[in-house]
């Protein structure tokens, strides 16, 4: 069958071709082409007497390249160097099935999918599965490109093959790469029925039994049948309960917020005592903004696991966005006792650390500490924080031109470049009052980029700040409208309306459904306490702002709590968080005015 590719009027192999076709080129392109790699064992062969059967096998396979075989294999290498792949592939691959050898069959595999045809490259895989049937290669070459082309269904047999071909003690990698191989397909449900009939044999089995039902579980999670997923994780970890693999599997499935998995995940964790496990059970608590357990996760794997290092770095990071800066600090110290601060690998963690420690700095005042650890960086991917946070300090100074000549010398390379260094120039504007060079820069922005949604909530927030409320919410309403799940645009608009004790029904309505988007988010359910406060509803705006602030003890949130204590009576306990708050961040202008309005001196 001809492949699907352009071919010349005839593939004869006595006629090369008129000189013109051929000329100088063969000239160079000879040189390079005369000895291919493939090649080698033939002449090898040829040169050195068998001194085993292995080598007299080797030397009867070379006894195969006659001059017209030779002539043919170069004359395919040149068309598919000179834009015939159609022409070379044919030669190749009719050469590979003449002598059996896997690298003119791989050689014939290259050309076709350099040249984009699927088909071809499948016919020539084939064909050398069959003429070397225990060849792993050949048929993992089959599996991945049947793949490649979606044909699902057809991958049954290959990948039983595949499993079998592979050598016992590699058995469990092999069996982890499978989910990562189905990844892009887009019928997931039929790739899960595959890899579930693929994998029976070896379900029962106590050396791939749990890994192979912790595979089915990643395929049906793709799937989106997680309580599927679930009860396949159920069955891994029956088969043998120290296996992290469905461990893994049910984080997975914590992430996707499936009810049961954060349960099964808790008591796996009880008998298994690895600290990757209980860090991945962490990052997902951080990833649904659960800070408060995440920090109690990472807590006790500290004080189980001490020289554990990334268990430190998490929970500095944990601390920080929590607002307890001393215990970040003093973590973050621990992580760099525990590591070789000279490690090159270790560059882009040691950069998250030293930029935490100088925001710390930063916010206490001491700009020359925080300079001091923006020295010690040196992870090129990092550049762009370092030079922001340097931009801070000098306006933080009174240096704002400087500050922003630092942001206009950043790199604008691609796209994300330029808009980094565009919403770090708004915010340093923003954060020193500079509000209408702010607003200009946004506007220029959106000149351009009309429907960009991140840029309109932007100029959203600084119009708020300049107290243009009527085109804050001009431009909320019209993100909201476009985008009615955009959970800030939600927030913003309703925590707005509330603040102004305006539309306080429509409020709670907006925040609600912003909540619905992110469940755990301090900052949401904040909005959502200070609208119940605005309704009356102290004692459900009490819970909702404690919820929020054991989560985030942020200086906005600390003045929302204070203000509900101050209203119910708790007075003290108000004090107490006005003072954690002026503590975490002096200059906040909502704590501010709220100890101002209500006349308290703190």
């Amino acid at each position: 069958m001809q492949p699907a590719f352009s071919t010349p009027h005839a593939l004869g192999l006595s006629q090369p071709g008129p000189r013109s076709r051929w000329g100088r080129r063969w000239r160079i392109g000879l040189a390079s082409l005369l000895f291919p790699v493939y090649l080698q064992p033939f002449t090898a062969g040829a040169q050195t007497p068998p001194a085993n059967a292995g080598a007299a096998r080797e030397a009867a396979t070379a006894s195969q390249l006659t001059a017209e075989l030779m002539f043919e294999i170069l004359l395919g290498e040149l068309n598919a160097q000179q834009g015939e792949p159609g022409v070379g592939y044919s030669l190749l691959l009719d050469a590979a099935r003449r002598t059996g050898d896997a690298r003119l069959y791989q050689r014939a595999v290259d050309i076709a999918l350099q040249s984009r045809s699927g088909d071809a490259a499948l016919e020539a895989a084939n064909a050398w599965r069959q003429a070397l049937p225990q060849s792993r290669e050949a048929n993992r070459h089959v599996l991945q490109i049947l793949l490649a082309l979606n044909r699902v269904s057809d991958t049954l047999l290959p990948l039983r093959q595949e499993i079998n071909l592979t050598p016992p003690d590699q058995r469990v990698a092999a069996l982890t790469a499978i989910p990562a191989l189905y990844a892009r397909v887009s019928n997931k449900k039929m790739a899960a029925q595959v890899v579930e009939q693929a994998l029976a044999p070896y379900q029962a089995r106590s050396d791939t039994g749990p890994i192979a039902w912790a595979v089915v579980g990643h395929l049906r999670l793709q799937a989106g049948d997680l309580e599927a997923s679930l009860q396949a994780a159920h069955r891994s970890l029956a088969l043998n309960d120290t296996s992290p693999a469905p461990v893994w599997l049910a984080l997975e499935l914590m992430s996707q917020r499936h009810p049961g998995a954060e349960a099964f995940v808790g008591a796996a964790l009880e008998k298994q005592n690895a600290p990757e496990l209980r860090l991945g059970l962490a990052r997902v608590l951080i990833e649904q903004l659960r800070l408060d357990e995440a920090s109690q996760q990472l807590t006790r794997l500290t004080k189980d696991q001490p020289g554990f290092a990334p268990s430190w770095l998490l929970l500095g990071s944990v601390l920080s966005e929590k607002g307890e800066a001393d215990a970040a600090r003093a973590a973050w110290m621990r992580y760099l006792d525990s590591v070789n601060v000279r490690d090159p690998k270790l560059q882009r963690e040691l950069a998250q650390v030293y930029l935490g420690l100088a925001q710390i700095a930063t916010r206490r005042g001491d700009d020359a500490g925080a300079e001091s650890w923006l020295s010690r960086i040196d992870d090129p991917r990092s550049l762009a924080r370092v030079q922001i946070q340097r931009a801070s300090i000098l306006a933080r100074q009174g240096k704002l031109p400087q500050a922003r000549q630092i942001i206009e010398e950043l790199p604008a390379r691609n796209p994300q470049e330029r808009r980094t260094k565009l919403l770090a120039e708004v915010q340093l504007l923003r954060d020193n009052q500079a509000l209408p060079q702010a607003y200009e820069r946004l506007t220029q922005a959106l000149a351009s980029e009309p429907d960009d949604t991140e840029l309109q909530y932007e100029q959203a927030m600084v119009a708020e700040k300049m107290e243009r409320l009527d085109e804050m919410e001009r431009l909320l309403r019209a993100i909201i409208q476009r985008q009615p799940t955009h959970y800030q645009a939600l927030n913003a608009l309703g925590y707005s309306l509330a603040d102004r004790g305006v539309q306080l029904p429509e409020a709670r309505e907006l925040i609600v459904r912003a909540l619905q988007q992110v469940p755990d988010d301090p900052f949401v359910t904040d909005s959502l306490g200070w609208v119940e406060f605005r309704l009356g509803r102290h004692q459900e705006a009490l819970t909702l702002l404690q919820q929020a602030y054991r989560a985030r003890a942020d200086a906005e949130i600390a003045a929302h709590l204070g203000e509900v204590l101050w209203a119910m009576g708790q007075r003290d306990q108000a004090l107490q968080v006005w003072r954690e708050g002026l503590r975490a961040d002096a200059d906040n202008a909502t704590l501010r005015s709220t100890l101002k309005r209500l006349k308290v001196p703190l």
